[in-house]
């Protein structure tokens, strides 16, 4: 992980010399910066290494066998997908980029959670049964009428 993490630092450095090329003298900036000149003119001509460049096909097909899952699949499984699809990488490289892209596995996905509301909750019977209102538009009320469906269709108790 070291030598990753160092490239990503002179990666950084690159940038910062592009960017201020019109300020100061590139060989300066290099040497300054503890780079080398013909990897900074390396860089520029081809910024992304063939190993990102692989990484980022590798995701899309990585992406589209999570999409195919709904989410429930892992790296391992996902990497015997892409075995079956022909491709070569280890279980580790497509691991790792999943963890990259905030891609997980849903776990406890085949047990469904069931939300059950608290029965001591109950709305208030603020009219107490009181069919008489001092003013309209003051109270309102239904009438839940159930339906017994048979064969015959449905029938309305009386």
């Amino acid at each position: 992980m070291g030598n990753r993490r160092r490239a990503q630092g002179v990666r950084v450095k690159y940038a910062f010399i592009k960017a201020h090329r019109s300020e100061f003298d590139t060989a300066v900036m290099c040497r300054l910066l503890d780079v080398s000149r013909s990897g900074f003119y390396a860089w520029l001509r081809n910024p992304l290494s063939n190993r990102a460049v692989e990484d980022q096909r590798l995701l899309r097909l990585i992406r589209a066998a999570y999409t195919a899952s709904h989410g429930v699949y892992g790296a391992p499984r996902i990497f015997l997908d892409l075995r079956e699809a022909g491709e070569t990488c280890s279980t580790h490289r497509v691991a790792r980029i999943m963890q990259v892209n905030h891609l997980r596995a849903r776990y406890g996905y085949r047990a469904p959670q069931y939300v059950r509301g608290s029965t001591a909750l109950l709305t208030p019977h603020t009219l107490q049964r009181s069919v008489t209102v001092p003013r309209p538009n003051r109270a309102w009320g239904t009438d839940i009428t159930m339906c017994v469906h048979g064969k015959g269709g449905s029938t309305w108790p009386s």
